[in-house]
């Protein structure tokens, strides 16, 4: 579907065979992980997150050159890894549940709400994998390598999002607990700190991501060809960084709100604004470094754009302030 020549089509097609098996361990590990937020624990998630992405790393090592089953043992490594999260999760939960006298069989009601909040969640994840999709398609039109540099800047945007997430996720647990509480005023007070702290750490981020945009490409690869067209990308992906902070910290403070519907038609509407750039870019820029640039550029800048755009209009209105009960 993506139009990738035959030998990537087979290594794309091993890979997700094997992957399909943690799908379900992935999806435990989502709401665990959600759960303990809620219950203001992040500490947890931290150490089950660095311990279990750490022995996803060596394992994949292991099974790839190791016990050289190529890029199968990447899945293997992390369907592996997954399933050890899930099992740390269990233990801790069920020892949450037990202190809180909480059921460990599921309640129609709880469904209900979960299902209609998650629902429109839903629908938000939906534009923002499509955005995400509709760019690695672009990519692989413009050949092997340009799809290999997207990867590798990819990579490190998802490894910087991750770090910068972190404060999304303060944003999200400490909002829904002053909202909680009735205290509009700690609301947005929460907001401007943790703005501020996005745009510091993605500056401060993007500065390091720059410094090393001539070597970081060489811990991914020793293919020359990639290696040529990678720098301009990453140092494209640094400067963006900012950007990509401030929108990080809105999204959270939103769903701490419980804004879940806003949140959802505004990531239709930013897919719909970014895919005609998408296209541009790809007829207008067609091959080279220029390729890889303009892609990167269109993602962590003019997508991000966007969402920064939707979300900030939202949080300096008022709607999303609603207390509880």
């Amino acid at each position: 579907m993506f139009g990738v020549a035959a030998d990537t089509a087979e290594q794309a097609t091993t890979y997700l065979t094997i992957s399909c098996f943690g799908i379900p361990a992935m999806l435990v590990v989502f709401a665990a992980s959600g759960l303990l937020r809620g219950l203001q624990d992040t500490r947890t998630p931290l150490a089950v997150a660095v311990i279990g992405f750490t022995a996803n790393a060596l394992l994949n090592w292991w099974f790839i050159y190791g016990l050289g089953f190529g890029i199968g043992g990447s899945a293997w490594g992390t369907v592996v890894a997954q399933w050890g999260m899930v099992a740390v999760y269990v233990v801790v939960i069920v020892r949450h549940a037990r202190r809180a006298g909480a059921g460990f069989l599921p309640r129609r009601d709880g469904l209900g709400h979960a299902g209609r909040s998650g629902g429109w969640l839903f629908l938000r994840t939906v534009g923002l994998r499509a955005a995400l999709l509709a760019t690695v398609f672009a990519a692989t039109s413009h050949g092997t390598a340009s799809t290999a540099g997207y990867q590798v800047v990819f990579t490190v945007f998802t490894t910087a999002a991750f770090a910068l997430d972190a404060l999304a996720i303060a944003a999200q647990a400490l909002i829904g607990d002053a909202l909680g509480s009735r205290d509009a005023a700690r609301a947005r007070a929460i907001v401007r700190r943790t703005v501020t702290w996005g745009i510091a750490s993605g500056a401060a981020m993007g500065v390091l991501l720059a410094l090393a945009s001539p070597v970081i490409g060489r811990v991914f690869t020793s293919d020359e060809a990639v290696l040529a067209i990678l720098p301009p990308a990453v140092l494209v992906l640094g400067i963006s960084l900012p950007l990509g902070g401030l929108v990080f910290v809105l999204d959270g403070v939103l769903m701490g709100a419980g804004d879940a519907r806003y949140l959802a038609w505004t990531s239709l509407a930013n897919l719909a604004v970014y895919l005609p750039v998408l296209w541009a870019i790809t007829v207008l820029v067609p091959s080279g470094t220029a390729a890889l640039v303009a892609l990167t550029a269109g993602f962590t800048i003019a997508f991000m754009l966007a969402r920064a755009v939707t979300l900030g209009i939202r949080a300096r209105g008022e709607r999303w302030v609603v207390l509880g009960v």
